[in-house]
């Protein structure tokens, strides 16, 4: 064997052990690479109590409650399901009813979904791309924004 042919051999089995390797870590990461599920993905999926996910959605219409300090409950919608949420925190300034919203946390046995992070929409026209994304395979949102509150500023 020439020494090209041992050069060429040997980048073919570098390649080859390189491409076994991205497979296996895409393979593991296959779950975990979304970034949120709905809460129609929580029920077709079961995922167990327990595990850690982000959920994503709108936050229900009339389903905020405050609790004592900071213990807020809510709901998230995807309006086909309903998942609801209790977290204990400050809430972000946007955060409101009929917004975009992702979750971080776990399920209990009941099904409810204890969050120890909340993420809202950043603007007034912003709506994470995950989360437009469900809605649209959902049918039920097309892209248009709210109207501003009095006394807000539209950017």
């Amino acid at each position: 064997m020439t020494r090209r042919q041992r050069r060429a051999m040997l980048l073919v089995g570098c390649l080859a052990v390189v491409g076994v390797a991205i497979g296996l870590v895409l393979t593991a990461l296959r779950d975990t690479i979304v970034f949120f599920h709905t809460p129609s993905d929580v029920a077709e999926k079961s995922l167990q109590p327990g595990q850690r996910f982000r959920l994503g959605g709108l936050v229900a219409e009339g389903s905020l409650k405050r609790g004592m300090g900071t213990d807020v409950e809510f709901a998230v919608t995807d309006t086909a399901k309903t998942i609801a949420v209790s977290y204990r925190g400050v809430l972000p300034d946007l955060f409101r009813e009929g917004q975009g919203v992702v979750a971080e946390g776990t399920l209990d046995g009941a099904g409810h979904f204890r969050a120890d992070t909340v993420l809202a929409k950043h603007d007034e026209t912003y709506m994470p791309p995950e989360v437009a994304k469900a809605l649209k395979e959902q049918g039920v949102w097309h892209g248009t924004a709210k109207a501003a509150e009095p006394g807000r500023k539209q950017p």
